[in-house]
Formats: structure tokens, C-alpha cells, sequence
């Protein structure tokens, strides 16, 4: 197995000193801060929203409020420069390029599609990509309860920088929430269904998307619980990360050539959804287009007005 590790600076000095702190300077207790979390939110929260409060239609200021975060997200969700706009096209190609008999077993219990992303990587790295599986955790700390997530990176090395960039092959779960109002639901579904970019960007569209969880729970009189926070939506991507090119082999349970059925369904959803994005937006082009010369005739007629 190749392998690296990132540990910020403090944590690493800690975990030289202490040799009961484990390689992410993370506890196991802190796997159940979550669970626990929900459960207390629960209880403690038990009665604020009563079913006669929910409501899956927008009331006017809410929906006000979510078509102004529609109009950010809609200019935040695309690739920026030539190098994202590149890598976003080969990630959607070798998706599709991805076959059932390509996933294997890569661990025991459950996989959450740590096998598709074990081949994606294999197939971006052949591809010339500095690609790797990252594996981040993170202490819980306050109303921030600990966790763990596994995303894809790509470092992009440019007259002697780098800069990372993440692919997130189910990014809309991240943002899934009970009751949803109409525009929220529409929103979600304007997200990438994978995403590619800058932690930059991937930051602006964490914060749009907390606000507007925040206005639909608000609209249906629910309280805004500690998970869907952007302090715990960044741990996820901006945490202390283990890159992997290839899975443990002391983790895999079974028959390495054997197809990970887990995951069929999966990756048949994945490939659905991202077909049906890309088709929606190759029928936006043209107006796309038109609003843009109705735009460029109109800033002409007004200029000549004004000689």
C-alpha cells in the first residue's frame, strides 16, 4: 500500500509525545459524538416542530431568501479555470468508464463507495493525474461533533506550487435534510452531482448551502441542528487527511477479485444521476446563448440611444 500522511503541526508534535494517541491524534470514542449528538438534539429538541408546522411550500420571505442563494450557487457550482474545467471532464468520462465488475472488495464492513473511488483514482493516476483516496478524521470540539469522510484529491503542480483539488462523488448527500421546502429541493438538485474543484470554492458552497438549510428548517419551525453547521460540513474536506493510492490489504475481507455487490447500486445511481445532469445542461446552452445576445443587442440599441 502507498500511502501519506497530513497532520497539522501541533498534532503532530502531540502525537510524537503520547503513544497512546493513535495516527490521527483521533479517539474512538469520538466515532459516537454524532449519534450522541442526535440523540440529545432529539430529545432536547422533542415537540418544537409539531406535524401541523410542516410545510413543504415556501412562504413568501423564505422563498425570497432561497432564490438569492440559488442565484449564487448557480455561479459557485461551476469549474473555474481551464485546469478544473479539464479534470471535471475526464472525472465525469471514467466515471461512465467504471464498470460493476470493476469494483472490489477494498474493506470490511460497510464499503460506502470506498471501492468506486479506489477505481477512479487507479483510472485518473493512469490518466497522468496525481490522484489519491484521502481519509480524514477529527476530534469533536463544543457543538462540533467528531467524525470521519473519505473524498478524492487531485494535487495540481504549477511553476512550483501545488494546489489540491477535491472530488466528491456524492457531494449532494452532504446536504440532505428532513422537510425540505420546495426551493430547497430545487436547489439541492442544482449542486453538482459530483464535485470537482478548489477548497476555495468547495467554502462558498458549504456556506450557501448551510444558509439555505437554515431558511427551510426556519420555514418549518425546526431548529438548525450542530451537524449541518459549517464548522462540521468543513471538518469533513479541511481536516488532519491520510492519501491512499491503493486500499489496505489487511482490511479486505473475502475474495479481492470478487465484485463488491454493496456498491453496484451505487455506482448505477451515480452514473444515472451525473447523465441526467450533463444532458439538462447540454438543453441550457442555448438559452444560455440567447439571454446572452438579447443582452449584448440590448447594451447596443442602449448605446446608440445615447450618441
Amino acid at each position: 500500500m502507498e500511502c501519506s500522511l497530513w497532520v497539522p503541526p501541533e498534532d503532530h508534535q502531540n502525537n510524537s509525545n503520547n503513544n497512546n494517541i493513535n495516527l490521527w491524534g483521533f479517539s474512538h470514542e469520538s466515532e459516537h459524538d454524532l449519534a450522541l449528538m442526535v440523540s440529545d438534539f432529539l430529545e432536547n429538541n422533542a415537540g418544537s416542530a409539531g406535524a401541523d408546522s410542516w410545510c413543504s411550500s415556501d412562504s413568501d420571505s423564505g422563498f425570497s431568501d432561497l432564490i438569492h442563494l440559488a442565484d449564487k450557487i448557480s455561479y459557485y457550482k461551476h469549474p473555474v479555470g481551464q485546469y478544473e474545467i479539464d479534470l471535471s471532464s475526464v472525472v465525469h468520462s471514467l466515471v461512465f468508464s467504471i464498470s460493476e465488475t470493476d469494483l472490489h472488495f477494498v474493506k470490511s464492513g460497510q464499503c460506502n463507495a470506498s471501492c468506486i473511488r479506489y477505481s477512479l483514482v487507479k483510472l485518473l493516476r493512469l490518466s497522468g493525474y496525481d490522484a489519491a483516496v484521502c481519509a480524514s478524521r477529527w476530534q469533536g470540539s463544543g457543538k462540533v461533533p467528531g467524525g470521519d469522510h473519505e473524498y478524492i484529491d487531485v494535487v495540481n503542480y504549477n511553476n512550483g506550487c501545488s494546489e489540491r483539488l477535491i472530488i466528491d462523488i456524492d457531494f449532494r448527500s452532504h446536504f440532505e435534510i428532513a422537510r425540505a421546502v420546495d426551493s430547497y429541493g430545487r436547489i439541492l438538485n442544482s449542486l453538482p452531482v459530483v464535485y470537482v474543484g478548489s477548497l476555495t470554492r468547495l467554502k462558498q458552497l458549504l456556506q450557501l448551502m448551510v444558509d439555505a438549510a437554515r431558511s427551510s428548517l426556519k420555514q418549518n419551525s425546526m431548529p438548525f441542528p450542530p451537524w449541518r453547521s459549517l464548522a462540521y460540513l468543513q471538518a469533513k474536506w479541511h481536516s488532519p487527511y491520510q492519501r491512499k493510492f491503493t486500499p489496505d490489504e489487511h482490511n479486505i475481507s473475502g475474495n479481492i477479485l470478487s465484485a463488491h455487490k454493496q456498491c453496484n447500486g451505487h455506482l448505477r445511481r451515480l452514473q444515472s444521476s451525473l447523465q441526467s445532469e450533463l444532458e439538462a445542461e447540454r438543453l441550457l446552452k442555448p438559452v444560455n446563448v440567447d439571454c446572452n445576445r438579447r443582452l449584448k443587442l440590448d447594451w447596443r440599441r442602449q448605446s446608440f440611444k445615447a450618441l
